[in-house]
């Protein structure tokens, strides 16, 4: 009886410290639990959501929403949306509240409002250097992005992963979005 006791006892506590290393591995290599914090994203995106987020694979692609790490003004990681490419270049018109890229208008559906604030950073159009990117987040009159000389162009360095699910949610984050390059 004893014996029997011990066996099952090492076999309970086998599986259980088994499935503790394969979870701390998967969140470890594979995915990352990050939470949104501000409004930013809205409508996308909610103050609190917890989002589970892919390792970075070197792939950031326009629509993508990243995580980034870049050191900012804020001193806090940022939600944004990836809008520009290294070696493309972007316009922002206030006046009519849209985002060029290679002088193509995006269609951006995920966008809260009419954009009305440019930033203070940069002088448009701009080219976005190679291993850059310039993002924004959706809701653009209240987002802290690369418009704005304390975020700036995020290095592809600082990118942690992307987003693709919210928790909670029965819907994936990152439609297929059309990328203004392919449009060319």
């Amino acid at each position: 009886m004893k014996n029997k006791f011990i066996y099952l006892f090492y076999d309970f506590a086998s599986i259980i410290m088994t499935s503790v290393i394969a979870v701390a591995a998967i969140f470890t290599f594979g995915f990352k639990i990050s939470t949104v914090n501000g409004s930013s994203m809205n409508n996308t995106l909610k103050h609190g959501d917890r989002l589970v987020i892919t390792a970075k694979d070197n792939s950031v692609d326009y629509g993508d929403i990243v995580i980034i790490s870049q050191p900012n003004d804020y001193n806090e990681v940022l939600v944004k949306r990836v809008i520009g490419l290294g070696g493309q270049t972007i316009d922002i018109d206030t006046d009519k509240g849209t985002v060029s890229i290679d002088g193509k208008v995006l269609d951006e559906p995920y966008v809260r409002e009419k954009m009305v604030v440019a930033g203070d950073g940069f002088d448009y159009p701009l080219t976005i250097p190679e291993g850059k990117v310039f993002v924004m987040g959706d809701n653009r009159n209240y987002s802290g992005d690369s418009r704005f000389a304390a975020v700036g162009l995020i290095d592809e360095r600082y990118i942690v992963g992307e987003a693709f699910y919210r928790i909670g949610d029965r819907t994936l984050l990152n439609r297929d979005f059309s990328s203004p390059a392919s449009e060319k």
